[in-house]
Parts: C-alpha cells; structure tokens; sequence
C-alpha cells in the first residue's frame, strides 16, 4: 500500500511540474493569460485534473510566476558593493538587471497582465518591486544621502517597465538599451 501511495504522490508531483513548465512555455511563447484548457493540453493532463494540483487560478498563476523568477534571483548578485567606484556599480546594475530582465521577461509581463484581478500575484510584485529598490538603496547609498528625489527615479530607470519599453517600445537592441541606461544612471547619480 506505501508503495502505491508513493507512486501516486510521484505522478501528483510530476503532473503539478508539467502544468508549471507548461504555464512558462506559455508565458515564453507571448500567452500573458492562457486559458485552463491551453495550459492541460500543453501539460497533458485534463483541464479538469488542473485543480488537483493547484487551489485555484490564482494559485497556479502564483506558483508559475514565483517558479520563473526564482530561477532568475542569482542573476541579481553584483558580486560588488557602495564601496566600488560609482561607474563600476552601475556598469555591474544595468548588466544584472538587464540579464534578469531578459530571463523573466515572459513572467514578469504575465505578472503584470494579472495582478490587476490576482490580490496574491500584486502581492508577489510589490515584494519583488521592494526588493529591487532596497538593492539601490544599498549600492548607491553614498550617491543618494540627502538627495531623497533620486532614489525614485533611479528605481523607475531600473524597472522592469523601463526596459521593456526601451526595446520593445522604442526597438532598442540590448546593447543600445544598455549604454542609454547607464548613461543616465551615471548623469542621476553623479554628486
């Protein structure tokens, strides 16, 4: 009997994987708010099993958005702090942030798509929004003592938005997005 339960919580397991990978295949290929059905076909399990799996919508669109950019964290490590010369840090924030940005493009963009009617993915945003101004905050504490305004424009400089916006918007190439970037980090920050 152990043995049959075990199985079942391994197939369990193995479907709940297959509907997150098949909720950021979606994600990836352009589909911000696939249907239920589109994410059990892709997944090969019944629309109906979905709910097995997940409590509800949100739940699964929650689980698939924290998977995606839990794979992108490391990305965020500068391997440098205030300490380092002003044009090193920026030079290493606009890369980190760049290769993050192109890693979870397709979930943040579905996050964003969601959050308007997803109390939880909102929640998920403001953390991650959180998270990433503390992170300039830190690295930039010298630039930014008494100069409280700058902060905020640094934080929407370095959004998610601001880049996508850069190349999707204005056809920036990433080399191009970057160099803008940096240029006007460095006019923002410099005492």
């Amino acid at each position: 009997m152990v043995a049959v339960a075990d199985g079942r919580r391994l197939r369990r397991e193995q479907n709940r994987e297959a509907v997150l990978d098949a909720m950021v295949s979606l994600f990836t290929e352009g589909a911000l708010q696939p249907t239920t059905d589109e994410i059990a076909e892709r997944a090969g399990v019944s629309a109906r099993s979905l709910f097995r799996y997940f409590d509800d919508v949100e739940d699964l669109y929650r689980a698939a958005i924290e998977r995606h950019l839990a794979a992108a964290r490391p990305l965020l490590d500068l391997g440098v702090g205030p300490e380092a010369p002003l044009p090193v840090r920026v030079e290493r924030l606009v890369d980190a942030r760049l290769r993050m940005y192109d890693a979870v493009g397709p979930a943040a963009r579905a996050a964003r798509a969601s959050a308007h009617r997803s109390p939880v993915v909102a929640g998920q945003l403001r953390e991650a929004r959180s998270f990433l101004r503390r992170q300039l905050r830190s690295l930039f504490a010298p630039e930014l003592a008494g100069r409280p305004a700058v902060l905020p424009a640094v934080d929407v400089l370095c959004s998610f938005e601001s880049y996508d916006l850069l190349r999707g918007d204005q056809r920036m190439s990433r080399a191009s997005a970057e160099a803008a970037l940096t240029a006007a980090l460095m006019e923002l920050l410099r005492p």
